[in-house]
C-alpha cells in the first residue's frame, strides 16, 4: 500500500477516535439528536426547523438498531469525508504529503471535533460545503463540465440538509463575478444549477404548501436568538475554531494571496470573504461559516509546503506538524464533554474567559449550553416509565411534553413498549396520534410550568411522578406528572390546540 494511503488511513482512524474520546459516558444525546431521529418515523419532504436529509439518516440509524453508537458516528464519518476530500484537494492543487499531513492536522485540531460529536445537519453541512469548492476548483483546473455538475449535487443535497448554504452560494456568485466571470456564459453553469433546483424542488413544494415554515423558523431565531448575537462576536468566533493553528494559517492565506501558485484560486478567498461578510450582516451563529475551514485549511497546508520548499524553512516543517497538536491537547478536555460534568465545574472561569459558556439567550451558566443540552435525558425517560407502571386501569395512553427534546428523549429512554410522546414544539405538532380517545395522560413540565386547576379538574387522580434530579442539566427540575381517568374529551382540546399552533407555523 502505497504511503499516502498508509498515512490517511492513520489519519481517518484518529478522527473516529478522537470523536469518541471527546464524550464522556456520562452523558446522554443532544436535545436536536432526539428530534432528528423522530424524523425517521415520520418521513416528509420538510420540517418546520429541516430539510429531509438528515431524517433520511435516521433511517439508516433506526436500521442498524439505533443506540448512542450509531448515532455518534454518523457525524463522525461526515467528518472523516470532509478529511478525506481536503486531503484529495491539497493533491489536486499539487502538494505533497507534508501539505496533506497538515490540512488532515488543522482539521483534526479544530472545532470539527466539537461539531461531528453531535448528530446535527451540521456536519453534512460542513462536507457539502467542502465539496461545492473541490468542485469549483477543478472545474477551474480542467473546464471538464462534470465538475459543474458535482457543483450542482452539493448545492442540490445541501439544500436538502441545511438552507444556509444559500450563503456560501451568494458568495460564490458575487465574488467568481468580480474575478472570473467567464464562468457565467458557460451553459453547463446553467445546467448545475438546473440539476441543484431539481433536487431541492419537492422541498421547495412542501414549504409552499405548508406555508413557508422556514420564514417563521427564521423570525422565531432572529426574535429568541439571533437578538444575542454581533457581527463582531460571529468575527471573533472564526478565530477560536482554528487557533491551534492560527499562527500558521495566518502567513499561508497572505502567501497564497500575493504568489504565483496562488492566482488561479484567488476566488475562494474572496468567496470566502463575501460569505463571511453576508454571514456577520446577519448577526448570524459563528458556526455557520465552519464549511469554509476544510477548504481554507487545505489551501493553508498546500502554501505553507509551497513556502517551505527549500532551505532552512524547510527544516521547520515538523515543528509545523507538531504546533496545532501541541496547542490543542491542552485544550481539548476544555471543549469537549471528556469529563464528568461536576469535573468541568472546576474549570469553570476558563469557559467564561472563552465565552464557552454563553447560551444562546445571551446569558453566563455553569456549563456550555451543548453539555447542559446532554443531561437528564435518560433520567427523564425512566421517570415516564415509573408512570406508565402506576396506571391503574385500561385505556389510550399519551405522553404530553413542553418541547421537542423532553418528547424525544422519552421516545428515545423509555423501555415501555408502543409507548410514544409527542408536544406541540417543532415538527411534533404533525404527528400527533388522536385516532383513539385518550384516557390517560402523562405531562412532562419544566420546573416554572406546574399543573394548572384545570388540568387536575380534567382527571379523575393526578400524581407528581418525579423531577430530572441532575443540577447541571438543561432540563433541571422539569417534572413527570401522572393523570388518570380522564373526565372529557382530551382528543378534541388537543385537536384545537394543534390547529392554533399550526396556524402559527403556517403563517395563517
Amino acid at each position: 500500500m502505497k504511503k499516502e494511503y498508509l498515512l490517511l488511513l492513520f489519519f481517518i482512524l484518529a478522527k473516529f477516535a478522537l470523536q469518541y474520546l471527546a464524550v464522556h459516558p456520562d452523558y446522554d444525546l443532544q436535545r436536536d439528536e432526539f428530534l432528528h431521529l423522530d424524523q425517521a418515523k415520520h418521513l416528509a419532504w420538510g420540517y418546520l426547523s429541516v430539510p429531509p436529509f438528515i431524517s433520511w439518516n435516521s433511517v439508516l440509524i433506526n436500521g442498524l438498531r439505533g443506540g448512542e453508537f450509531w448515532v455518534r458516528f454518523f457525524p463522525a464519518l461526515y467528518g472523516v469525508l470532509t478529511l478525506v476530500l481536503a486531503w484529495d484537494l491539497v493533491k489536486r492543487l499539487g502538494g505533497g504529503l507534508f501539505a496533506q499531513s497538515l490540512s488532515a492536522i488543522f482539521l483534526l485540531c479544530s472545532a470539527m471535533i466539537r461539531v461531528n460529536i453531535l448528530y446535527q445537519p451540521n456536519a453534512p453541512d460542513i462536507l457539502f460545503w467542502t465539496l461545492a469548492f473541490y468542485s469549483l476548483i477543478r472545474w477551474v483546473q480542467n473546464s471538464n463540465p462534470k465538475w459543474i455538475y458535482l457543483l450542482g449535487v452539493a448545492f442540490g443535497l445541501g439544500m436538502l440538509n441545511k438552507y444556509s448554504i444559500a450563503f456560501l452560494g451568494l458568495g460564490m456568485m458575487l465574488s467568481l463575478l468580480l474575478t472570473y466571470s467567464k464562468l457565467f456564459k458557460n451553459k453547463h453553469l446553467y445546467g448545475g444549477l438546473a440539476l441543484a433546483f431539481l433536487l431541492f424542488l419537492p422541498t421547495l413544494i412542501w414549504q409552499i404548501t405548508h406555508g413557508f415554515p422556514v420564514l417563521t423558523h427564521m423570525r422565531l431565531l432572529q426574535q429568541f436568538q439571533l437578538v444575542n448575537n454581533s457581527a463582531a462576536g460571529f468575527l471573533a468566533e472564526q478565530a477560536l475554531f482554528i487557533f491551534p493553528s492560527l499562527l500558521l494559517i495566518l502567513p499561508a492565506l497572505i502567501g497564497f494571496l500575493i504568489s504565483d501558485w496562488g492566482k488561479p484560486y484567488r476566488w475562494v478567498l474572496l468567496s470566502a470573504g463575501m460569505t463571511l461578510a453576508i454571514l456577520a450582516y446577519f448577526q448570524a451563529k459563528g458556526y455557520y461559516a465552519l464549511g469554509l475551514y476544510p477548504t481554507l485549511l487545505a489551501l493553508s497546508a498546500f502554501s505553507l509546503e509551497k513556502m517551505s520548499k527549500s532551505g532552512w524553512i524547510r527544516k521547520l516543517r515538523p515543528v509545523a506538524l507538531a504546533l496545532p497538536i501541541i496547542l490543542f491537547l491542552p485544550a481539548f478536555n476544555l471543549i469537549h464533554p471528556t469529563v464528568r460534568p461536576e469535573k468541568i465545574l472546576v474549570s469553570s472561569p476558563n469557559y467564561a474567559k472563552l465565552g464557552l459558556n454563553r447560551w444562546e439567550d445571551g446569558k453566563e451558566y455553569p456549563l456550555p449550553q451543548d453539555f447542559a443540552d446532554m443531561l437528564g435525558w435518560s433520567e427523564l425517560g425512566s421517570l415516564v416509565d415509573q408512570a406508565v407502571a402506576q396506571i391503574k386501569e385500561p385505556g389510550r395512553v399519551l405522553v404530553l411534553c413542553g418541547n421537542y427534546g423532553e418528547a424525544g428523549a422519552v421516545n428515545f429512554y423509555s423501555k415501555t413498549s408502543g409507548l410514544e410522546a409527542f408536544t406541540m414544539n417543532a415538527d411534533y405538532l404533525y404527528w400527533f396520534d388522536l385516532e383513539e380517545p385518550i384516557r390517560h395522560l402523562i405531562l412532562v413540565r419544566i420546573a416554572e410550568e406546574p399543573l394548572t386547576e384545570r388540568e387536575k379538574g380534567f382527571f379523575d387522580s393526578y400524581t407528581e411522578i418525579g423531577r430530572v434530579s441532575h443540577p447541571l442539566a438543561r432540563e433541571a427540575g422539569t417534572t413527570v406528572y401522572l393523570l388518570q381517568g380522564a373526565k372529557g374529551d382530551v382528543n378534541s382540546i388537543l385537536r384545537e390546540e394543534i390547529v392554533e399552533e399550526k396556524r402559527v407555523w403556517e403563517g395563517n
